[in-house]
């Protein structure tokens, strides 16, 4: 029998059997859709993260206040000092009575100035601040930035206007949400926004999806609340020779644990990388991906034994059908491929079916999920539906269905012509 007459009957036998193949096929679409969904969540956050952290370089580090021992997932913390700036007398007294929050203060900043492989030194304070423009109020996070080595640092992108001056004072940056969607009129270019009471001109707008703002760090001192002059949140570092980055950062720490009274068991202050950054989080990402798609696996595992036991019934309706072909001349061989190929053509309209509302949900998800995703970003969660993940999942439904229908159909192709011709 030749082949194209064996995909004629393996089609036949589905569009004859239409409730219980749609049935099956509908099991292959759920499986599919899932697969396509959850794969697209990982690929979108996987791209935002890279988006985020890829314009960094691997020259930039950030330096903050505290040190988690406990693992670096949750970022520094806190802590009690004796100084201001961390444990003084070579780490401090366990039952000292006097207890601060650990800071980076002006000692850390001329230290680090004494460093020749550092290039540029950035110092940043961050706080929340009521804002109001046209009669609404609000509440936004707020960055204080020097803004005479800021510009030669950052990797923000500015969509309309310019980057902060080192001759800038009551000027503000905006971030793009900020600007159009915040309140109830845009917020344009050269306009003025009241900041803790203190007018601020628009000098630019940044070139993505957040309500924050960037303004002169002397001028946030007077704005953000609780802050104290030459009193740091962190400091953004850009190194001479990426290529040095190890070597520079273990002259960073021993210069700044030297002058913080502190030894490796007691360091009150954190030091990444970039790059650090990109891998914890690809592995964080990829656990978190390989844990979605076993879930959705299962859903695939539930369409196949469908697909199987569809195949059996299908064997024994066509029993004395079978009997019929091979008392005609059909071989073992076309009665297997008929059947084989039955099940392929379900995995394959249960997978193009799956794909399409895969990539429906994917659209939908990150209205319905917005920014309470877990890391998703500022501007909410985003999904990408790959050409990679579509071919894997019409190939995993295609080859669930053959290997579903492998053992009906063997059982079909050894059926004696005698015996399935007598059955009933």
């Amino acid at each position: 029998m030749k082949l194209a007459k064996c995909i004629k009957h393996a089609f036949n036998i589905v569009v004859h059997s239409k409730l219980r193949s749609w049935l099956t096929i509908i099991g292959i679409v759920i499986g599919v859709a899932a697969v396509i969904a959850i794969v697209s969540i990982g690929e979108g956050m996987q791209a935002q993260i890279n988006s985020q952290l890829s314009g960094l370089g691997g020259d930039i580090l950030t330096l903050s206040a505290g040190f988690s021992r406990g693992g670096g997932m949750f970022g520094p913390r806190g802590g009690r000092e004796d100084d201001d700036h961390g444990p003084g007398g070579g780490g401090g007294s366990s039952s000292s009575s006097i207890t601060k929050q650990i800071v980076l203060a002006r000692s850390d900043l001329q230290a680090l100035k004494g460093i020749p492989d550092i290039l540029l030194i950035d110092t940043n304070i961050r706080g929340n601040v009521n804002v109001s423009y046209m009669g609404k109020t609000g509440q936004i996070q707020a960055t204080g930035v020097d803004q005479k080595v800021w510009p030669q640092i950052t990797t923000n992108k500015i969509k309309e206007g310019r980057l902060l001056d080192s001759a800038d004072q009551n000027v503000i940056l905006i971030g793009g949400r900020l600007a159009t969607t915040y309140f109830s009129k845009p917020l344009g270019i050269n306009q003025m926004l009241t900041v803790e009471g203190k007018a601020f001109r628009v000098v630019g707008i940044l070139d993505d999806q957040s309500n924050s703002i960037i303004i002169p760090i002397q001028t946030a001192y007077q704005v953000i609340e609780d802050k104290t002059t030459d009193i740091y949140d962190s400091i953004t570092i850009k190194i001479r020779d990426e290529n040095l980055l190890e070597e520079t950062m273990a002259k960073i720490e021993s210069k700044l644990m030297m002058i913080r009274h502190v030894t490796a068991t007691t360091k009150d202050f954190s030091l990444t990388s970039s790059k650090q950054m990109q891998q914890t989080r690809a592995q964080m990402m990829g656990t978190m991906n390989t844990f979605l798609l076993a879930i959705a696996a299962v859903s695939l595992i539930v369409g196949a034994v469908g697909i199987a036991n569809t195949m059996f019934t299908s064997v024994l309706e066509k029993t004395k059908e079978i009997g019929i072909m091979k008392a005609i001349g059909a071989r073992n061989k076309d009665i297997l491929l008929i059947f084989l190929f039955n099940s392929a053509i379900i995995g394959l309209i249960g997978g193009v079916l799956g794909i399409i509302l895969g990539a429906i949900l994917s659209s939908a998800l990150p209205s319905l999920m917005g920014t309470g995703m877990p890391m998703a970003g500022r501007g909410g969660m985003t999904t990408l539906v790959s050409l990679n993940s579509v071919l894997m999942a019409l190939g995993v439904s295609v080859g669930v269905g053959i290997i579903a229908g492998a053992i009906p159909a063997y059982k079909a192709s050894k059926l004696k012509p005698v015996d399935a011709l007598r059955y009933e």
